[in-house]
C-alpha cells in the first residue's frame, strides 16, 4: 500500500498543481461496521466505528464557479466542472463524490462558487470500509467551514446522503457519514438511523487483549448496483405489507405472524433487519458490560443472516469468516454492504499471526487473489489536520 501523504505533502503537491497555497486540509476516516448490516435505511440501529485509515483534500475557494479536481491515485487526471452547472451524467470515478456534496449543498440553498481540490485517501476502495463517504465528508467538513455555512453534523449528515442518493445514484442510509463525521478514539458509535440520536459506545480491543482485523478479499462491490437496490426495495415491500412506517417497527415477537404475510424471499430479508436491529441492542449492552470479548457470537450469527437470509455475502467473504473463527477469532463476519469487499475478524493478539496465515493459505488453496488483511482501531472522526 502507498503510504499516504502528511498535510504538509499534500498541500505542497497541491500548490505545484494548481499554482497557490490551498486554504487548509481536512481529512475524514472510513468505517467498520462493527454490527448492524442494512438496517440504516429501515430507520434502525447501528454501530460503526471510524478507522485510522482516511481520506484527506487540500482544497482552496475560487473567485469563479470553476471546479478543478486532482487526486493522487489512479490515471483520470485533472477534471474540471462548472459549480453552476452540476450535473450526475457527466460525473465521473471519484469526482461524484466531491461534485455530489458541492451538489447536495447547493440544493439546501449554499451556494459555495468555484474550488481546487486535491485528493488523497489510504481508505481501500470496494473493500466496504466506506470510502465514498470518507471522501465526501472531508469535502463537506472543509466546504462548511471555507463558506462559512454553520452545518452541524445532522446536517451534514443530512446533505451526504442526499449527494449519495441523488447524485451518486446509491440508496444508502446514513450509518456511514454519521461514522465518519462523529466517530471517536477508542469508541463505537451506537444511532439511531430513524433520528440521528447516538451516543459513543467503549470499544477499546487493545485492553482486551484484542484486534480488528479487516480481510479485504479484493471481491470489489458498488452501492450504486442493482444487489444492493435491490434489497433496499425487499425491505421497503415487506414494511409495507405488513403496515409499518419502516422495518425499525418488527419485533423478534412479530416474525412469527410475518412469515404467513410474506412471501418466502421478503419474509428472510425482513428477518435479518429485525434480528440484526437486536443484535446491535444486544451488542451495546455486552461493550457497556462485560466487553469486547464477549460480542464475538454475535458477530457470528450477524454473518450467518447476511449468509442466509439477506444472501450479500460472496464464496471469499464465507471462507474468510470461517477460517478466522477456526483460526482463533472469537468472532467473525462480513462488514459493509456486501456483495464483496471485507470481513472482519475479532481476534486475540496472541492468535493475530494465526488467523493472518490462516486466511491467507485458504484464499491460495481456493485459487482466489490474496487478501489484503490489515488491523484497524476506532480513531477520531472529520476534522481540520492544517
Amino acid at each position: 500500500m502507498t503510504l499516504p501523504l502528511d498535510s504538509g505533502a499534500l498541500a505542497a503537491r497541491f500548490e505545484s498543481v494548481f499554482g497557490a497555497s490551498p486554504a487548509g486540509v481536512w481529512q475524514a476516516p472510513g468505517r467498520v461496521n462493527l454490527i448492524g448490516e442494512h438496517t440504516d435505511y429501515n430507520e434502525g440501529f447501528v454501530l460503526p466505528f471510524a478507522i485510522d485509515r482516511t481520506a484527506r483534500v487540500a482544497v482552496r475557494l475560487r473567485p469563479d464557479s470553476t471546479i478543478r479536481l486532482l487526486s493522487t491515485f489512479g490515471n483520470q487526471g485533472l477534471t474540471t466542472a462548472d459549480a453552476d452547472a452540476l450535473s450526475r451524467d457527466t460525473a465521473r470515478g471519484w469526482t461524484k463524490y466531491p461534485l455530489g456534496v458541492l451538489w447536495a449543498l447547493q440544493e439546501r440553498g449554499l451556494q459555495a462558487g468555484g474550488l481546487d481540490l486535491l485528493l488523497d485517501s489510504d481508505v481501500p476502495r470496494g473493500a466496504g470500509l466506506s470510502s465514498s463517504h470518507a471522501i465526501e465528508c472531508a469535502v463537506i467538513t472543509a466546504v462548511n467551514e471555507l463558506a462559512g455555512a454553520g452545518l452541524d453534523a445532522r446536517d451534514m449528515v443530512l446533505a451526504t446522503q442526499r449527494a449519495e442518493n441523488d447524485f451518486v445514484g446509491a440508496p444508502t442510509g446514513i450509518m456511514d457519514q454519521s461514522a465518519s463525521l462523529r466517530g471517536a478514539a477508542g469508541h463505537a458509535l451506537f444511532l439511531d438511523c430513524r433520528d440521528q440520536g447516538s451516543r459513543l459506545v467503549p470499544f477499546d480491543a487493545e485492553s482486551a487483549g484484542l484486534v480488528t482485523l479487516v480481510i479485504d478479499t479484493r471481491v470489489s462491490h458498488s452501492h450504486a448496483s442493482g444487489g444492493y437496490a435491490e434489497r433496499h426495495a425487499s425491505c421497503e415491500l415487506g414494511a409495507g405489507a405488513l403496515g409499518v412506517r419502516a422495518l425499525r417497527d418488527v419485533g423478534l415477537a412479530d416474525l412469527e405472524e410475518a412469515s404467513g404475510l410474506l412471501d418466502p424471499v421478503t419474509f428472510r430479508r425482513v428477518r435479518h433487519v429485525v434480528t440484526e436491529n437486536d443484535r446491535v441492542l444486544q451488542t451495546v449492552q455486552l461493550l457497556e458490560g462485560s466487553g469486547p470479548g464477549a460480542i464475538g457470537p454475535l458477530l457470528d450469527a450477524s454473518h450467518a443472516s447476511m449468509r442466509d437470509d439477506f444472501e450479500i455475502s460472496c464464496p471469499e467473504l464465507d471462507l474468510a469468516v470461517e477460517v478466522s473463527r477456526s483460526a482463533g477469532a472469537v468472532g467473525a463476519r462480513m462488514t459493509g454492504g456486501g456483495f464483496g469487499g471485507s470481513a472482519i475478524a475479532l481476534t486475540p493478539v496472541a492468535a493475530e499471526q494465526q488467523v493472518r496465515a490462516a486466511v491467507g493459505q485458504a484464499f491460495r488453496r481456493a485459487g482466489y487473489p490474496a487478501p489484503d488483511i490489515f488491523a484497524v482501531r476506532p480513531a477520531a472522526g472529520a476534522m481540520r489536520l492544517a
